[in-house]
């Protein structure tokens, strides 16, 4: 059954989405806003993360104990997220507080009073995020790899910004940034649950319509550059217990015809941690990672493509020997037909699933209005993926992977390979790409 949702764009031209079902008396609200963290001023990365965290703080016209109350008493949740296109504001509530939080989320997204208190709390708490992340091998090693991966491009910046960049934060910037790109045509609502799409439209226009911001012109959507040599780079956390790897190249942008094809391929190399080449190889026969899996994040730009493990650092050099192997093996010989067959059942097989309550629907339209999907994507879906064959599977691992332009970050307590041909960084160092510019080849 088709999700078939209402579409309509209203006249300031903001796309809302209404999606009726009758499974619970509960409602979802999605707003993605075209203002992440790709939308961060130089020199002032972590805005958006700082926005988001302080966005739902009060209004003009409701202080934070308001909206406290307001949720506390309905039994209604409401969160904001950062991500790297959208920042996106959600709200679950029943069907009989609909009106009421409906029209709290619109308060949120369009008058944010941004205290001065809050903004100095919550600034302190996205800096003891990242002082975390500096002190996680996982986080390290992901913000090293697409600073190496991005070198001089927006995506190789850290989410959340430094500790440099977010200290010099204020009150006066978050207003900046709502005010510049928290606009009616760069937002959608998504609207799924328990509700007559009509009420969904009347309710958008009453809350939303009377929104004019003007926006100005979105920063320039660069490609980036694909590293052209392999290197190797170290972050001793000599105080932790285990190693974590990161293993990646620019992969593809969402709307690439080879998207499909690349999906189904990185989902026979491993994209779920016990399946795949690399789970089967590295840690079900040799036993030697505590995880393992790829992914292939598709954007707006062509995002990574990354292999991720964690393994004991005295493993470290097996583990990227058996990465290696198992990427060149994919490279010289291909995928099976066995394999290609059981990725594309497996993920035709998880659409339904992925689509069971109101949020994951929700988040659903609105990633396919984002991308321009259309609205009848969720029934196209299967036959894209279908249609893949082992050719094309085979084609897109050669395009996006070589061994020999590999970019591999390993944070743990590992000083690097006996040669000593590595880049030693520290967990700070790489936050930015200049802070690579002295990088030395690894043969």
């Amino acid at each position: 059954m088709s999700l078939n949702p209402v579409r309509l764009t209203l006249a300031n031209g903001m796309v809302v989405l209404a999606k009726e079902t009758r499974t619970a008396p509960a409602v979802t609200i999605l707003v993605g806003i075209r203002a992440g963290t790709f939308f961060d001023p130089d020199g002032r990365e972590g805005t958006a993360a700082l926005v988001a965290r302080v966005l739902d703080r009060g209004t003009s016209t409701r202080s934070v104990s308001d909206i406290a109350d307001e949720l506390d008493g309905r039994g209604a949740s409401l969160s904001v997220a950062a991500g790297r296109h959208q920042i996106t504001v959600s709200a679950t509530c029943l069907t009989e507080d609909f009106e009421a939080i409906f029209a709290l989320v619109a308060d949120v997204i369009q008058r944010p009073a941004f205290v001065e208190q809050d903004v100095t709390t919550r600034r302190a708490d996205l800096l003891t995020s990242i002082l975390q992340d500096e002190d996680d091998p996982a986080a390290v090693a992901v913000d090293s790899l697409m600073a190496r991966l991005y070198r001089n491009h927006p995506y190789g910046r850290r989410a959340r910004g430094t500790v440099a960049s977010v200290e010099q934060l204020t009150r006066a910037d978050l207003l900046e940034f709502q005010r510049r790109w928290f606009t009616p045509e760069s937002a959608i609502l998504s609207v799924v649950g328990d509700v007559d799409p009509q009420e969904v439209v009347l309710a958008a226009a009453r809350a939303f319509e009377s929104w004019n911001a003007l926006r100005t012109s979105d920063p320039c959507l660069s490609h980036p550059e694909p590293p052209r040599r392999r290197e190797l780079a170290v972050v001793p956390m000599m105080n932790k217990s285990q190693a974590d790897i990161g293993y990646g190249f620019i992969g593809l942008r969402r709307s690439d015809p080879d998207y499909y094809a690349g999906w189904v391929m990185n989902n026979a190399l491993g994209q779920y941690a016990l399946g795949g080449r690399l789970g089967d190889s590295i840690r079900e026969r040799q036993g030697m990672a505590y995880y393992v899996y790829s992914t292939l994040d598709a954007t707006l730009a062509a995002g990574p493509m990354m292999v991720r493990a964690g393994v004991s650092a005295e493993n470290v050099e097996r583990t990227l020997a058996s990465i290696d192997e198992e990427l060149r093996a994919v490279l010289t010989s291909g995928l099976t037909q066995k394999e290609l067959d059981e990725s594309k059942r497996y993920l035709i097989g998880s659409i339904p699933r992925q689509l069971e309550t109101n949020a994951s629907i929700a988040g659903f339209l609105l990633s396919c209005e984002f991308h321009g999907l259309g609205t009848d994507y969720d029934m196209r879906l299967p036959r894209l993926i279908e249609d893949v064959t082992l050719d094309q599977a085979n084609a897109v691992a050669r395009r996006l992977m070589s061994v020999e332009t590999a970019q591999i970050v390993v944070a743990g307590p590992w000083m690097g390979p006996n040669t000593g041909e590595a880049i030693i960084l520290s967990a700070s160092e790489s936050a930015t790409a200049a802070a690579l510019s002295q990088s030395k080849d690894m043969p």
